[in-house]
Formats: structure tokens, sequence, C-alpha cells
């Protein structure tokens, strides 16, 4: 009530006028002509908001919500932490705050165009981007490859609430082209429903030698929408059509969606289901999938008929509750998993059964199938700049107690049940600047596939040990971005490899995860 509101346009000759809210927070200026406008909002006890490159076109009205801080309030919320799409919006706790309410309200008999963001985000740039350079480190029998690949990533704010985004993954390992390629438009509506639309593109080139210069494509379509229902309820729901060209064609429809219930401010409870093993790299601040089939989509092995598509189905039901500084999870999962594309390392020259992938020295291999039930338990706990989970896991793996696997033997692998503890610690450090992530998940026993395969909570973790470090550099005045340098050591000790001998006598490795080390430089533009 009896804020000021200024509505003005730059230049010399500029146009300013000033209105003030109502006894319910709401302000109107009318007649404007079409333009682009700054406004800036201010109380008396309140932190002044200020919103630039506010756009009105001819016939439209712009609906602009503004919040105003007080200074103990922007105390609280400085420094902006790094968050992952784990862990955004502080597990879904801000959703019942009443802290940053707006001092608008939406009419509803109006056509509305809504602008978010808070002065200086970096979100109000109409234009970003990234070019990261990453390569890895040589090493026989492991799944390192020397070669570089080129990510970039290009973001561009359309219509105020619209993001179009333009990413990739560009590889040269052995002068055989291989790349991803993503494009994404998205859109925040005023009920808070948040549309995004998906096309991604994978190629995969082989040698002459090993398969006959075939080469794997794969075109992905996806589709998701997430809303909030009188802010208690979450829902995010969407699919993604796989198609796929190598050898022979095959497609899969992969549904996925989750609802999540507030059923106190500090207690949710969420139901998931999902139909397709998750992308956790981007916690670590990848932009794109590395250019490999171990670590991006769709999953895909051989079998006698040809190429298969890995089917999975999980359903998942979890209860969080925040204590404070300290959050607690307790779930429970079914997973069902068809035609599962296990991970092995070394030479194989069966090209009928095994997939290899030139770029990560790996091979995909068709462990048949897995169902299981398990549980998950963790807990977690927020210092100042440090944060540190632990989580507990039980449910079923695929295995094999066979040193001289016959590959054509079905019987070959079994399902065993295993227990998994995973200790993580991440964070900050406030002088330099560095991002970190150290983190180590322990299996009970013999395991070629990861217990709780389908975790997504902030316990999530590569099995064995694994280490990121994230380091910006000092740019000067040379460059208008910044540089940062990327580590990335996945399995450091090489863990859980599983010698068997392939069908020509060589002896080879499946494993969870195949120790790798990946470095590079990302420019921030």
């Amino acid at each position: 009530m009896g804020a000021a509101v200024e509505i003005f346009t730059a230049g010399v000759s500029g146009f300013t006028t000033t209105v003030f809210t109502d006894a319910k927070g709401f302000y109107s200026a009318a007649q404007l002509t079409p333009g682009t406008y700054e406004v800036k909002v201010s109380a008396p006890a309140f932190l002044p908001s200020l919103r630039e490159n506010v756009i009105l076109r001819a016939g439209a009205n712009a609906v602009l919500n503004l919040t105003l801080s007080t200074l103990s309030e922007a105390v609280q919320m400085l420094p902006a932490p790094r968050t992952s799409p784990q862990t955004d919006d502080d597990w879904r706790w801000t959703l019942r705050s009443a802290a940053n309410r707006p001092i608008l309200r939406l009419r509803d008999d109006q056509p509305l165009v809504i602008t978010s963001g808070t002065p200086g985000d970096s979100k109000d740039r109409n234009v970003r981007a990234q070019v990261a350079l990453v390569a890895g480190s040589q090493a026989a029998g492991f799944g390192s490859s020397a070669e570089m690949a080129t990510e970039f990533r290009v973001e561009q704010s359309l219509f105020s609430a619209g993001t179009l985004s333009f990413n990739g993954n560009v590889g040269y390992s052995s002068g055989q082209p291989a790349g991803v390629l993503r494009a994404a438009y998205s859109h925040q509506f005023a009920n808070g429903s948040h549309p995004e639309f998906g096309l991604t593109l994978r190629h995969f080139a082989t040698p002459d030698t090993a398969l006959h210069g075939a080469a794997l494509d794969a075109l992905a379509f996806s589709m998701s929408d997430s809303m909030n229902l009188a802010d208690v309820v979450e829902l995010h729901y969407g699919a993604e059509g796989q198609a796929i060209q190598f050898r022979d064609r095959v497609m899969a429809l992969r549904p996925f969606g989750s609802v999540a219930v507030h059923v106190t401010p500090n207690t949710v409870v969420q139901y998931r289901y999902a139909t397709s093993e998750p992308n956790t790299r981007l916690e670590k601040g990848f932009d794109t999938a590395p250019a490999d089939l171990s670590e991006s989509g769709p999953r895909m092995s051989l079998n006698t008929s040809g190429p298969v598509l890995e089917h999975a189905r999980h359903q998942e039901i979890s209860v969080s509750r925040r204590i404070g500084n300290t959050n607690l999870q307790v779930a429970g999962y079914s997973d069902r998993l068809r035609d599962a594309a296990l991970v092995g390392v070394g030479g194989v020259t069966d090209t009928d059964t095994f997939l290899p992938d030139y770029y990560s020295d790996t091979f995909s291999y068709n462990g048949g199938d897995l169902t299981t039930r398990g549980v998950r338990a963790l807990a977690q706990r927020k210092f100042h700049d440090v944060t540190a989970t632990v989580a507990y896991s039980y449910g079923g793996v695929i295995d094999t107690d066979r040193t001289h696997l016959d590959w054509t033997d079905s019987q070959a692998f079994h399902v065993s049940n295993r227990h998994a503890l995973t200790g993580k610690i991440s964070g900050d450090l406030p002088r330099c600047k560095t991002h970190w992530i150290a983190s180590y998940k322990w299996t009970s026993g013999e395991a070629l596939t990861p217990v709780d395969l389908f975790n997504v909570s902030p316990g999530q973790a590569d099995p064995y040990l694994n280490i990121f470090v994230r380091q910006p550099l000092p740019s000067g005045s040379l460059l208008p971005g910044k540089i940062e340098v990327l580590v990335d050591v996945r399995n450091l000790l090489a863990q859980g490899y599983v010698p068997v001998l392939a069908p020509d006598g060589q002896a080879i490795y499946l494993v969870q995860s195949a120790r790798s080390v990946r470095g590079g430089l990302a420019f921030t533009f």
C-alpha cells in the first residue's frame, strides 16, 4: 500500500510517469505508448526494486509483478548459492514460504504478459552463451579417451516470459565425428505452468573396419510441463519419443511424471513415475551430455535380432521432512528393466554381440531383465558453505557369478539384492569461488548395475569415488565473460570391475561405472 511506481523510458527526451499502489497492492498506468520501459518501485522501510527492458506492445496489457524486500531479507538472500536440478528451490520448501510474496496480484479478466526475475539477475539478459573445451586422460583398459570435445550453449529470451536455447557437444575422436545437438523452447505462464519442448539429435560414427562404417543416429522429441495448484500441489509431467537408426530402426515412447503434495510447510509427499534412466550430469555443471553412449541416452544394446532399446519402468513414493537445516527423506520404489544395457571396458571384436563406443573406450552389452523393489533413506545437513549428505539404499542389481561367460546363455546373469551406502559433500570456497563435489558410493557385493538406479534425490551419486571441481579464473579486461577450469574424475580407484572372457578369448570387464578423467575450460559470456 502506498508504494511509488515510476515508469519511464531511457534517453534525453524520456517519458516518466508515477503512480501509487492501492490498499491491496495494485497499481495501473493507462494510455502508454508502445515501447520499452523501465519500472522502479519504492516504499518507506523497503529496498527499491528496478526492472529493465519491459516491452509493451500495441493493443496489449503488461502485468508486472515486483517484490520489495527489507534490508535484513536482502542480507539473508546474498550471496546466491549455486543450485542444481536436484536441489533447486531448496527441496521445494520455498513453495510455501511467505517471505517474498509479490506486492501485485493478477487480474483474471485481462490478457497477461508476465515478466519475472530480480534486478541484476543473469536471467534478465537477453542472450547468454557458454563454450567449454573438454578432454580426457588416456588410460588403456578404462573408460577414458584423450580426444577433445567442444560443448556450447546459447540462450535467447523471447517475449519476456519465453526462453529459446540451443546447446550441443561435438567430439573429435580419431577423426570419427560425434555430436549431440539439442534445441528447446520454454515459457512461463501466469498460472504457474511452465511447458518446455525439446528436440535432440545424436550422431556417432564408427570406424569402417569395425562396424562397416555403420553410424548410430538418434532423434528424440520431448515435451514437459510443470505447474503449482493452490501452493499445495506440484505437478510435473511429459514424455519423450525416441527413434534410433543403427543397422535397423527402433522407436520408443517414454512418459514420465511426478506429483508432490505439501502436507505441511515442512513435509512433502511425492509420487514419481519414470521410464528411462535419469541424466545426473547436470549437477556438475555440464550443459550437455558428454559424447559417449555410457552417459547419454537413449541406452541401446545388441541381441540376435539386432539393436534393442532399454525399456524401464520406475515407480517411487517418498516422504521428505525439513527440520531446521536438516532434510530427511525415506522412499520405497519398484523397478522393472528390460534389455538392460550393461557397461563394459576392453577391446571387443564381436560386433554382433557388443556395441562398442569408440569415444569412451567402452561398450554396451544386453544384460537381460531386472525386476526389483527397494527402499532409500537419506539425511542432508547444510552448513555455512558445505552441504553433507548420507544415504542408504537397498534393492536388486544385475550380477553374475561366472568368470567364463557363455554370452549366448540367457542364464548368465541373475538378480541379487545389495546394500549401498553413499556419502557426499559439496560446497563453495567464498574467497576463490571454487565449487566442488566429492562422493563415495559403497556396494555390499559384486554388481553390474547400481543399487537404486533411478535415484534423483540429493543422495544420488555415481558408484565409488568421484571428485568434481569447477574453478573460476581471472579473465581480466580482455574477455567480457568469465573463465572456469573443470576437473571431473569418476571411479578414481577403478573399483567394481568384473573380469570375464569375451567370445574371442580376450579378457574384458563389466562395470557399473568406468574410471574416467576429464578436464577443460569453460567460457561464459
